[in-house]
This record gives C-alpha cells, sequence and structure tokens, in this order.
C-alpha cells in the first residue's frame, strides 16, 4: 500500500445545512478541557516562548512550553506564580527531569499536561518517565512522543499516557528520514495511528505533529483520525515568534530551526535537524490564529457538518 503525505490527497466536501460558516465551531476536547483551536504550535525553541505561552494560555488555546535552554522548575513555578489557566510544559527522559517531577510533587505545583518529548518515544525510558509522573503527579494529563505505529501508540497509552503525539521526521526542519532512512509519510501515518482501542475499550487521541505546510493540512490530518495537530513553521513565520529575523535581499526571514539540530543543541553530536530561514508570514500569532479559526471554519463548512467531528466522515481522493 502506498503511503501518502498530506499533499498527495484531497477531501471531498459533503452536503451542507450550515447557514454561515461563522456558525461552525472549531474548538477541540482534550482530555476534558475545551480549547478554541486544534492546532497547537510546536515546542521548539524558535516557535513558542513563555510570553506567547501566557498569552496562549490566557486566551483558550491548548500550548505546550518547549524544554529547550530552560530550568523546568522555573519555568512551572512561574506558572503557578501567576495562576496560568493552563499549565503545560514539555520535559526529557533523563535523571534530572524525573526529580524535578519528584520536586514538583514535594512542592504540591500545579501541572496540567505534561509533554514527554524525545526523539524516539516507543523506548524504556519512555515507559519509566511516564511511571514516574503517574507515581508522583497523578492529576496532571501526560501527552507522549514521538511515535509513528500503531504498536507503539498502544503501547505508550497502556504504559499511562493520555494522548500520543504523532510523527517521525516529517517536520520540515528535521533530517531524521535523510539521516536515519526512519520516517513515515504524516497522513499514512496518522490514518494507521489513528482509532487504537485499548482492552477497556477506550479510543487513544493523537497528536499530528509534522508535515503541516499550510491551513488546509490540518483539517486533512484531523480527517486521518487526529484530535489535534501540531505545527512549527505556521507559526515561526509570524512576526512576534521567537525565531530570530534575517534579512536575504531586502527580505526579512524567519531562523526555523529542528529540535535535534546544532542551533538548538549547541553542538554537532547526533544531529538530525537543520536550520531554515523561512519568509515571515507578516501575521502575529493573534492573527494567524484568526486565519486558522476561519479556515477550519470552512473546512466544517465542506465537511457537511457543524464542528470538527463533521471532518471523521470525510473521504478523499489521491491527487
Amino acid at each position: 500500500m502506498k503511503s501518502l503525505k498530506y499533499s498527495d490527497i484531497s477531501l471531498i466536501p459533503n452536503y451542507s445545512e450550515v447557514f454561515s460558516r461563522s456558525d461552525c465551531d472549531p474548538s477541540v476536547d482534550l482530555c476534558g478541557t475545551k480549547f478554541m483551536l486544534p492546532i497547537i504550535a510546536a515546542n521548539m525553541k524558535s516557535v513558542i516562548d513563555m510570553d506567547l505561552a501566557k498569552a496562549l494560555s490566557e486566551d483558550g488555546y491548548f500550548y505546550i512550553m518547549h524544554r529547550f535552554g530552560n530550568d523546568l522548575k522555573d519555568v512551572v513555578t512561574q506558572m503557578n506564580e501567576e495562576n496560568w489557566s493552563t499549565i503545560s510544559v514539555s520535559m526529557g527522559v533523563k535523571i534530572k527531569d524525573k526529580k524535578s517531577i519528584i520536586y514538583f510533587s514535594k512542592h504540591k505545583q500545579r501541572i496540567d499536561y505534561i509533554t514527554i518529548d524525545i526523539a524516539h518515544g516507543h523506548c524504556y525510558r519512555m515507559k519509566s518517565t511516564i511511571e514516574c509522573v503517574k507515581k508522583h503527579i497523578p492529576s496532571a494529563k501526560i501527552i507522549a512522543g514521538n511515535v509513528a505505529t500503531p504498536r507503539a501508540v498502544r503501547d505508550l497509552a497502556e504504559w499511562g499516557a493520555d494522548i500520543i503525539k504523532v510523527g517521525i521526521g516529517q517536520g520540515s526542519p528535521c533530517t531524521t528520514k535523510d539521516k536515519t532512512g526512519f520516517t513515515v509519510p504524516m497522513f499514512t501515518c496518522v490514518k494507521q495511528c489513528s482509532n487504537i482501542t485499548l482492552d477497556n475499550g477506550h479510543c487513544v487521541p493523537i497528536i499530528a505533529d509534522g508535515g503541516i505546510r499550510c491551513n488546509g493540512d490540518i483539517a486533512k490530518a484531523i480527517v486521518a483520525g487526529a484530535s489535534a495537530v501540531m505545527s512549527g513553521s505556521l507559526f515561526a513565520s509570524c512576526t512576534d515568534s521567537p525565531a530570530s529575523i534575517i534579512e536575504i535581499d531586502g527580505i526579512k526571514h524567519k531562523a526555523y530551526f529542528g529540535s535535534a539540530s546544532a542551533e538548538n543543541k549547541g553542538h554537532n553530536n547526533n544531529i538530525e535537524g537543520k536550520l531554515n530561514k523561512i519568509t515571515t508570514n507578516g501575521m502575529s500569532f493573534g492573527d494567524k490564529l484568526l486565519e486558522i479559526t476561519q479556515d477550519l471554519q470552512s473546512s466544517i463548512s465542506y465537511a457537511g457538518g457543524d464542528d470538527l467531528n463533521s471532518l471523521k466522515n470525510v473521504n478523499y481522493t489521491e491527487v
């Protein structure tokens, strides 16, 4: 069977009785909390910072603060002291990360969502880290990844993860597929990894991470079975993103780099990412979120419904 990227398919419209596209609801429920949109700015250093994370939290959007160059204890302490609406952070699988979890438990720090974020999430260290979080902060919802197979989704969910982040080697600044040979094109990856049902009847929600080139790809990811979608380039290109500005021939670009790049790591060991110089889109985060809202409302109307669930009933064709 041919594996498909988002660009390999087109969505087929359904009959609609929606009076106006503006009546369509693009909000999403993640583990019992409703957020404005299913889109998530990638938890990367060139995409999101504390100021943007706080603004997203206050405005009802889901976010995940990245784990690079920050002290996790300082980040969580600030979020608690300022009483953010949603506290959503990232961590790794090292001993220091687990010690931070124990510290938060001891000091009764609130964390709503913890993303355990590593390149190859289907591994023993992921399992032990999930167990650590479940033991010490049982109230936190765990997002775990990244993985790219149905078996991995099932295993991480059975280990205790609430949401699984799916996608390996498909982000534009990621070179994993070239350096290692491992990847699965995103539309097929999401389709295969969605609708995984555990023995208790629970269907595992997934976040489709990577491969988003335009707003329409968000709808395609949801059609494939994603509950939410993560993108870096859509937001790194915003005027107020933390990505540095680079001027090339008088045109402003943003320095968008992968989490496994030398720019992010600060060294050249085990590099699986690169620096992309992307043209700024001329929009702030707020402008971009409004554009995505309107485009998703249109997608919902083409799907023939009035909320994101309608996208689950859309057919597609290969192009």
